[in-house]
C-alpha cells in the first residue's frame, strides 16, 4: 500500500492502493505509520505522489458500506488522525500530483507544503457535499487553510472538480509540470526546501500553519461526535451506496 524511497535526504512515500489509491482503515493507518518513521528519518523532506493516473481518489465508499459499524468506528477517527498529521508535520511535504486528487485525495495534497500537478486529464476537486457527507474539521480547515477565500466556497459547496489549468487559476496548486518531469520537479522543490535550516522551517512553518490549527482542534471539539454520528446514520449510508452505485459500480463494469 505504501512505498518508500529515500534519496539523499529526501525521502519520497509513493501511494500503490489499487488504481484508485482509495483510502480505507489499512492505507490510512500504513500513510500514518510512513509519516511517524519518515520524521524519525535523517531525510529532510518528503515527496508524497501517487500511481498511474490517480494520486488519491477519495475515501473508499465501497469498503465503509460493506464494513461493519466497527469499521467504520475505526476508520474515520482514523481518518481525521492522518489529516491532523499531514496538515501539522514539521517537515516539508511536496505533492507530486500524478493524476486525480479526489475528495480525501484533495485534502491530502491540500496538507503539504508545495503542490505540483501533472499537466493532462486530472480532476482536482472536494466531492464531499456530492457525495452526500460532511466534511471532518481537520479536513475543512485544511481547504480553507489552501485555498483562496474567494474560490473556498466553490470547492467546499459545489462538488465540482477542475481539470489542471482550472485548478491552477484557482490556487489549488503551486504549479504544473509536464507529466514526465513531475517527480524530477517534485525532488527539486524538496531540495529547496531541504536547505532550509530544520529547526527555521518547522518553527515557521508551525508559526503560519497556527490559526488553522486552533481552529481545526476547536471545531473538532465541537463537531467530530456529530460528524460520525451523520456519516454512520442510515440515511447517509443509503446516500453514500446510491452515489457509489452510480459512479463507482457503473464505471467498473
Amino acid at each position: 500500500m505504501i512505498e518508500i524511497e529515500d534519496k539523499g535526504s529526501i525521502s519520497t512515500i509513493r501511494l500503490v492502493r489499487g488504481k484508485g489509491n482509495a483510502l480505507n482503515l489499512e492505507l490510512a493507518t500504513a500513510l500514518t505509520e510512513a509519516l511517524d518513521k519518515f520524521e524519525k528519518s535523517p531525510a529532510r523532506a518528503g515527496i508524497i505522489t501517487g500511481q498511474g493516473n490517480v494520486f488519491g481518489a477519495g475515501v473508499d465508499l465501497m469498503a465503509l458500506i460493506e464494513g461493519s459499524t466497527d469499521y467504520a468506528n475505526k476508520f474515520l477517527p482514523q481518518l481525521m488522525r492522518l489529516f491532523q498529521r499531514l496538515a501539522t508535520f514539521p517537515k516539508p511535504l511536496v505533492a507530486a500530483v500524478n493524476g486525480h486528487a479526489i475528495a480525501g485525495g484533495a485534502i491530502m495534497m491540500l496538507a503539504c507544503d508545495q503542490r505540483l500537478l501533472a499537466r493532462g486529464k486530472a480532476r482536482i476537486g472536494l466531492s464531499e457535499v456530492v457525495v452526500g457527507v460532511v466534511f471532518p474539521a481537520w479536513a475543512i480547515e485544511i481547504a480553507r487553510f489552501a485555498t483562496p477565500p474567494q474560490h473556498f466556497p466553490t470547492l467546499i459547496c459545489t462538488g465540482r472538480t477542475w481539470l489542471p489549468e482550472d485548478a491552477l487559476a484557482r490556487g489549488l496548486v503551486d504549479e504544473l509540470v509536464e507529466p514526465e518531469k513531475l517527480l524530477d520537479r517534485a525532488f527539486e522543490v524538496a531540495t529547496e526546501l531541504a536547505a532550509i535550516p530544520p529547526a527555521v522551517y518547522s518553527t515557521t512553518k508551525m508559526a503560519v500553519r497556527r490559526p488553522m490549527f486552533e481552529a481545526a482542534r476547536e471545531q473538532a471539539a465541537k463537531t467530530d461526535a456529530a460528524v460520525m454520528q451523520h456519516w454512520l446514520s442510515p440515511e447517509t449510508m443509503r446516500t453514500i451506496a446510491k452515489f457509489a452505485e452510480q459512479n463507482i459500480k457503473r464505471k467498473a463494469e
